[in-house]
């Protein structure tokens, strides 16, 4: 019964991401009508033989407003997941790789790539993110054990000292380099205004891959948040399960970042949301974060590319602006 329900929402939510989605195509600094939209999706499928839709409005759709939906979809569902793993294997609700620091270190991979001209080569930035986001998240950890057995609270200090440090190696680049200082400060903001389908296409088998272990794994993290003696006592490899699902959701905030930019505060609301209302089993859990996340990011770039228009805003602004309040209100409860 319970798995019907589960199934019922999960058919729920895609069809309201979907719709979403599809309002999110008309909305803009050029409105798409609903007609020529759909005479559009019929001539790139093959449904139509001929098609009057204007060029400029085959451009808007499918160079610029449809690959931005889609990496919204994607990059917001891939930032909820990590967050989710992130919360669930120390245990707390304000744990999130933004917070902790690992976007960050994957921004100055990022902008050490774009400084030394890697960004024109294939991953020429995706590479250094990764590097830089896995020993980001390596030197946290080693940090925090230096004394012994680390804390969630002695985890949280470190993450959020780390990213202050990097923030300021970031802005020390950024002022040494002014040729490449634009091109950095979009990665410290975060926007999806310029992604391609080819930067879609490298996300997605990452996304896929990274999800698939993730949920394989999703028992054994059911079974960590008791702690790591019940978990071994159970015959759980504590150790082993944190580094792999750590170092895979790196990876993924790595991907995302090279392409996106930092877009914080995803990670630590949509899982925290998702764990109110569907309980703390991550084999659910997983579901409903990428839904929440994917939705999220959705619509915090719908907003961000109307409410000035036709200026646009860094779309990290806009998921600040929900996630800082959010994480102060978690203080207040956590003392």
């Amino acid at each position: 019964m319970k798995r019907r329900i589960h199934i019922v929402w999960s058919l729920l939510f895609s069809a309201v991401l979907l719709a979403n989605a599809v309002l999110a195509t008309f909305v803009g600094v050029i409105h798409i009508p609903a007609d020529v939209l759909w005479q559009s999706f019929l001539h790139k499928f093959g449904l139509a033989a001929d098609t009057t839709v204007p060029a400029f409005y085959e451009i808007t759709l499918w160079q610029l407003r449809l690959p931005r939906i889609v990496m919204s979809l994607l990059a917001g569902a891939s930032l909820a997941i990590c967050g989710c793993v992130f919360q669930s294997i120390f245990r707390n609700p304000i744990c999130d790789p933004y917070i902790l620091g690992i976007s960050s270190g994957a921004s100055l991979g990022a902008a050490i790539a774009i400084i030394i001209g890697w960004d024109a080569f294939v991953f020429g930035i995706t590479l250094p993110a990764l590097a830089t986001a896995i020993l980001t998240l390596l030197l946290i950890m080693g940090i925090a054990r230096l004394r012994g057995r680390h804390s969630t609270q002695t985890l949280l200090l470190t993450g959020i000292a780390l990213n202050f440090f990097i923030s300021a190696v970031i802005t020390l680049l950024m002022v040494l380099n002014q040729k490449e200082m634009h091109q950095i400060f979009f990665w410290t903001m975060g926007s999806v205004a310029t992604v391609s389908w080819q930067e879609i296409a490298c996300l997605l088998p990452v996304m896929i891959i990274v999800i698939l272990l993730l949920y394989w794994h999703a028992k054994d993290l059911n079974i960590l948040q008791l702690g790591t003696e019940t978990a071994q006592s159970l015959g759980v490899d504590a150790r082993r399960v944190t580094y792999i699902t750590l170092i895979a959701s790196s990876v993924l905030i790595a991907v995302v970042v090279s392409f996106c930019g930092v877009i914080g505060f995803i990670g630590l609301i949509v899982p925290h949301i998702a764990r109110l209302i569907f309980g703390s089993d991550n084999r659910h859990l997983f579901t409903y974060s990428l839904f929440f996340g994917a939705f999220f990011l959705l619509i915090a770039d719908t907003l961000a590319r109307t409410i000035a228009a036709p200026s646009e805003l860094p779309v990290g602004s806009i998921t600040a602006l929900a996630g800082a309040p959010y994480f102060i209100f978690l203080l207040l409860r956590k003392h």
